[in-house]
């Protein structure tokens, strides 16, 4: 009788670090892998919310810990991975979510804004790629979270955000062929379009759903559990054979570009 092929997305007994987990995108990962049996780290700056989203997970009988960290800062990174293999032996999945992306006018922004940003979303996934990967057994998963904008241009001023998720997507492919066949570990990359989220809605939610209305082939922001799945995939044995790629969810925003 052949195997369910849906079991190749469950994630029973694996450890799974995620970033950004207080808010956005990141409490939906937390919530997803959680129901596939993940056993969970999860890492923000906002410890109140952590502490939030862990009293739920563990109501219903998901083993987590939380810690608080900023990506960007190295030290930080490798306190987290510690502390990951110290409660629970090793790490199996990284989920690499944690972001900002302002928008701001090349020639009007504050510098230190475009550093931030970098720091934030390319600096801290590989910290936290480098922090995690000597505990990481054969068999285990990078997941980092890059853009549609790491692919295609923002109708928006972004330079800062579109250049370090671009960046993301060559650090997932060098990453991938230093460490897959070597180490065992899959590094791939997660490309969102538009989603609910607080990051859209600090940049003007309805003027983005306006824009994605009118450009994206299906017209309308994406649900969480439209990227879910796809996170979920990435993350899991189902994509065993995929390595150093990157997986576009964005309602076909970029195929208009």
């Amino acid at each position: 009788m052949p195997s369910n092929p849906l079991d190749r997305f469950r994630l029973d007994d694996r450890v799974v670090v995620i970033t950004g987990a207080s808010s956005g995108l990141g409490v939906g990962f937390a919530r997803a892998t959680a129901a596939v049996g993940a056993t969970l780290v999860l890492a923000a700056r906002r410890e109140d919310r952590l502490e939030a989203l862990a009293e739920e997970l563990r109501a219903a009988e998901t083993s987590v810990l939380t810690r608080r960290t900023d990506v960007s800062v190295q030290s930080e990174c490798e306190a987290l991975a510690a502390a990951a293999v110290e409660e629970f032996g090793r790490i199996d999945v990284l989920i690499n979510n944690a972001g900002m992306g302002p928008a701001g006018v090349a020639l009007h922004e504050d510098p230190e804004v475009f550093r931030n940003v970098v720091d934030v979303n390319l600096n801290g996934t590989y910290w936290m790629a480098r922090a995690c990967a000597p505990h990481m057994p054969r068999g285990s998963a990078i997941v980092n979270l890059s853009s549609v904008h790491g692919h295609a241009s923002s109708r928006y001023p972004q330079a800062h955000y579109a250049a370090s998720k671009a960046g993301v997507l060559g650090l997932t492919r060098d990453l991938a062929q230093q460490w897959s066949g070597r180490k065992g570990i899959r590094v791939n990359a997660l490309c969102p379009g538009y989603f609910a989220s607080e990051m859209t809605e600090a940049e003007g939610g309805d003027l983005l759903q306006e824009m994605v209305a009118d450009n994206a082939i299906l017209g309308r922001f994406g649900e969480q559990e439209e990227l879910d799945s796809a996170l979920l995939f990435l993350a899991s044995p189902a994509s065993s054979y995929m390595t150093g790629g990157s997986l576009i969810v964005d309602g076909g925003l970029s195929a208009t570009v």
